[in-house]
């Protein structure tokens, strides 16, 4: 799996994260840019690509599993009444043109396709701030415009009759390792209390390092988080919960994902301290 264009994000001068715009992925990836690797400021990984367990799993990035019954997550395709079904319904995100591209971050344009249409526009900013010597943060927003003639809408497998299966959106797999990581809000405390539900921002800590993801809008903090760490690491939005989300003719849904990227185990002190500096940078 290689790019042929791959900007690699600094903070304080130092790499902290490789972006790849044009991967070479097989059609049921549903290929599309990515973050991966990313790292803590010290240097480790804290994102997977394409592991064994989901092949379609790439780093950080926006996935959807159902726009108007086309799949752009990856893999199979989650069909009521029968389950997850191998389809040929795979769509893609294109790069289109950067904005703007620096060191610390871009702004750039997408094209997603299905079938040889393109049904919706995205205008992705990111940006990596130092927050601390040892934490930073990747701000993450997406736009994404319906472009046809008609009405569309964003499903996930929940809306299409599996329970607990609202991913969609942002999301980002992180490292695996021995012993799954830990989860907690300011609230709760593990997957079942995280999971489906909303929060103003949720930590997931592994062995060396700590994520902690915020809805940064009002309406991201709308979206419930979806929630892994038994099964593999992974976090993201929920833009389909419990329903399927409209978006029409012309209409943009926006959504800002800011994510500290620490080395160590932050308690929630610490977690809610470095969120509260990160959205109000």
């Amino acid at each position: 799996m290689t790019a042929n264009d791959s900007p690699v994000l600094r903070v304080a001068s130092r790499p902290v994260g490789r972006y790849a715009i044009r991967p070479e992925l097989a059609p049921r990836l549903s290929p599309r840019p990515y973050l991966h690797p990313v790292t803590t400021l010290s240097g480790t990984a804290v994102t997977e690509l394409s592991p064994a367990d989901h092949p379609h799993h790439l780093g950080v990035g926006v996935a959807v599993p159902d726009v108007e019954g086309f799949n752009f997550w990856g893999g199979r395709t989650y069909v009521r009444d029968q389950g997850p079904t191998e389809l040929d319904n795979h769509g893609a995100q294109r790069h289109t043109m950067f904005q703007l591209r620096d060191p610390d971050g871009f702004v750039e344009e997408l094209r997603w396709v299905a079938a040889g249409n393109e049904l919706l526009r995205e205008r992705r900013t990111v940006a990596a701030t130092e927050l601390t010597d040892t934490a930073w943060a990747l701000d993450f927003t997406f736009s994404l415009t319906n472009v046809t003639q008609g009405a569309l809408s964003i499903g996930s497998p929940a809306t299409n009759g599996r329970p607990g299966a609202a991913y969609g959106g942002f999301f980002w797999r992180a490292r695996k390792e021995a012993r799954a990581p830990e989860v907690f809000t300011q609230d709760t405390e593990g997957e079942a209390a995280a999971h489906g539900h909303r929060a103003d921002w949720l930590a997931l800590a592994g062995a060396t390092w700590t994520l902690v993801f915020a809805g940064a809008t009002e309406q991201t903090r709308r979206d419930p988080w979806f929630v892994r760490t038994a099964e593999y690491p992974g976090v993201g939005s929920s833009l389909a919960h419990t329903e399927r989300l409209p978006i029409g003719p012309g209409d943009t849904v926006v959504r800002r994902v800011v994510t500290v990227v620490a080395d160590g185990r932050l308690d929630r002190g610490a977690a809610a301290a470095l969120v509260r500096k990160a959205v109000s940078l």
